[in-house]
């Protein structure tokens, strides 16, 4: 029965229905059989679902390069004393004596950060969810361009290829950290990773940005002009809402990146002084005066804290979708979650220097970034509460999904409680560049954002592909990982407190940290079972494209618009007109209706012993 509904209500509610600005021809023309050579249909589509799969395999792939350099540098903390002749096969020059070269190790800690960062949880969870939900959510043929969407995912491609082709330099990759601070970064004879290596990552970068902003620009237009009718932005998923503020921070905030990377290109190949001044090398002095490096630091953390929440705000929109789909719930406070969404959009443009704490700023400076910074556990909070009062004696299925959304609100907490040690100044300078730091932002942001990328992936599987992934693996998956999270950050954490910075290659030179070598390996043993344990998800994942149980148009029993096309939507997503929008997104659970859920395109007309007072107007 609930399978049927949303073809009964898609010829019923959306006849006649059309898109602001889009004709019945232009539906009609849609409708058309298209021929489309393997080229056009695979690789230079301009279908938004096909891009995202482009986004979302692309991103698995640097997901799994990101998680093998991490695992490591892992074992050089774990075990610095070992030596590691056997992955001289795969790391040749890199492994000096047995040993992996410091130079490298540097190499390996910045590459990871960059990929994980920007290749995997910006481009492989924003560009994947985005341009795969946005369409389909609020009922539009496909982005409101579709060329610009393909230049989006190759300008990635492109930025890619040169970040991959950066590994195998005879110099080696990039090795001044992901947020690539000058002099280091600015000076090619300062380290072998700081030549070649850093101009490929800063071309790459480049490429990058330029995805992003075609992206960003399409998702915003797509949000503003292509809603179907009824659709109004009180009405939009709260996924939606999150897609397309992350798009308008993305779309001001990285072009500030793209001129600190300019500038930097600028001082490192014609001389300009931008970031450098007063600087010896050997005893020599470089004729660099005037520049200033924190200049550097401010342009990166005006994109860099952003970039937080352009990580993380898609993963919010997705959870809040699934915990109320699987706990059968309304949203709680959905106002108040499009609010808190606006709160942090705003107050992330005016929190980068608490990142920037020890770089000798005005005290008073520094306690107006502080106090901006801790306004931001407001809207945090209250999109925490209302997940947890969404989750309150709700009717909860313990899907796959619904176990990494939960997953998700836990590491969010747990890593937002040290955001608030790390917000105050007087603890941060304490703290600075010590694991306390590490292991608070992959709490917060990489590993939440992860688990809200898992949670969209074992979701919308089923919309993406027509199959099912295996539940049982799935099960499997999450708890390792879950488990495996934790097991490496909360140790780290305290490694952290005892004073450990981050980036060294060793701590063995340090007496007073052999007493936490044990706890050192622990985390390192850990690291690594939580990144194989990933494989799970792999082989779940592409033996389930053609080998899963096949799906049905609504398994999830949801109530958005996605979930009335066909199983596996076409070209245009919809056979006929697209369906009207009559509702809010979230009618789960309504007392006296027929079902424990409405979806949206269902008109009040035909649910009126569920229509409230005021929804009687409506009928």
């Amino acid at each position: 029965m609930a399978a049927n509904l949303p073809t009964q209500a898609q010829v019923q509610g959306g006849a006649g229905v059309t898109e602001p600005g889009i004709s019945h021809d232009e539906h009609a023309h849609h409708d058309e059989h298209h021929e489309q050579s393997f080229l056009q249909k695979y690789v230079f589509s301009t279908d938004h679902k096909v891009i995202a799969k482009q986004f979302l395999i692309t991103g698995i792939i640097w997901a799994i390069i990101g998680g093998t350099l991490s695992s490591l540098f892992r074992l050089q903390l774990g075990w610095p004393e070992s030596t590691f002749e056997w992955l001289s096969p795969f790391l040749g020059k890199w492994i000096e004596a047995g040993k992996l070269n410091p130079e490298f190790y540097l190499a390996l800690v910045t590459m990871h950060g960059t990929i994980m960062v920007f290749f995997v949880l910006t481009a492989g969870l924003s560009g994947t969810f985005s341009n795969f939900l946005i369409p389909l959510q609020i009922g539009a043929r496909d982005m409101a361009s579709g060329f610009m969407n393909m230049l989006s995912y190759w300008f990635f491609f492109a930025s890619s290829v040169v970040m991959f082709v950066s590994l195998f330099l005879e110099t080696g990759p990039a090795s001044a950290g992901w947020t690539i601070y000058p002099p280091l970064s600015a000076l090619p004879q300062a380290i072998p990773g700081s030549g070649a290596g850093q101009t490929f990552w800063l071309v790459s970068m480049a490429l990058f940005i330029v995805s992003q902003l075609l992206g960003g620009v399409n998702y915003i237009t797509t949000v503003i002009n292509l809603r179907t009718q009824g659709m109004s932005m009180s009405k939009l998923p709260l996924t939606i809402w999150a897609f397309f503020l992350t798009a308008i921070l993305g779309l001001l905030s990285f072009p500030v990146l793209f001129s600190a990377a300019l500038l930097l290109i600028f001082d490192r190949s014609f001389g300009t002084s931008f970031f450098l001044s007063d600087i010896y090398i050997a005893g020599q002095a470089l004729p660099n005066t005037g520049g200033s490096p924190i200049l550097f630091q401010h342009l990166f953390w005006f994109l860099g804290h952003p970039e937080v929440y352009i990580v993380i705000m898609p993963a919010m929109g997705m959870v809040s979708e699934i915990l109320a789909t699987n706990a059968r719930k309304p949203i709680f406070g959905y106002r108040a979650m499009i609010g808190s969404l606006l709160g942090i959009s705003l107050l992330s443009f005016i929190v980068w220097a608490h990142h920037m704490f020890v770089t000798g700023m005005n005290p008073f400076l520094g306690s107006v970034f502080m106090f901006l910074t801790l306004i931001i556990a407001v809207p945090s909070a209250v999109k925490t509460f209302n997940w947890l009062a969404t989750l309150w004696r709700g009717n909860i299925r313990f899907t796959s999904a619904m176990l990494f959304s939960i997953g998700f609100v836990s590491l969010f907490i747990a890593g937002g409680l040290t955001g608030i040690v790390l917000g105050n100044a007087a603890l941060d300078i304490q703290m600075h560049n010590t694991y306390f730091v590490v292991a608070h932002f992959h709490l917060v942001m990489g590993s939440s954002a992860f688990f809200g990328l898992f949670a969209g992936v074992y979701h919308w599987f089923p919309k993406m592909f027509g199959r099912m992934l295996d539940e049982k693996l799935g099960y499997v998956h999450f708890w390792l990982t879950f488990l495996g999270v934790y097991l490496v950050f909360l140790p780290m954490h305290y490694v952290g407190i005892a004073g450990f910075p981050r980036r060294y290659y060793a701590w063995t030179g340090f007496d007073s940290f052999s007493q936490f070598a044990d706890l050192n390996k622990f985390i390192s043993a850990a690291a690594i079972i939580a990144f194989f344990a990933q494989f799970v998800f792999i082989f779940n994942f592409f033996y389930s494209i053609f080998r899963g149980r096949r799906a049905t148009e609504n398994p999830w029993n949801s109530t958005t618009l996605e979930w009335t096309t066909p199983v596996v939507p076409g070209h245009g997503n919809w056979p006929g007109a697209i369906p009207a929008v009559h509702r809010w997104p979230y009618d789960y659970s309504k007392p006296g209706a027929a079902e424990d859920f409405i979806p949206q395109h269902i008109p009040y007309s035909q649910t009126q012993s569920s229509n409230l007072p005021y929804e009687k107007e409506m009928e």
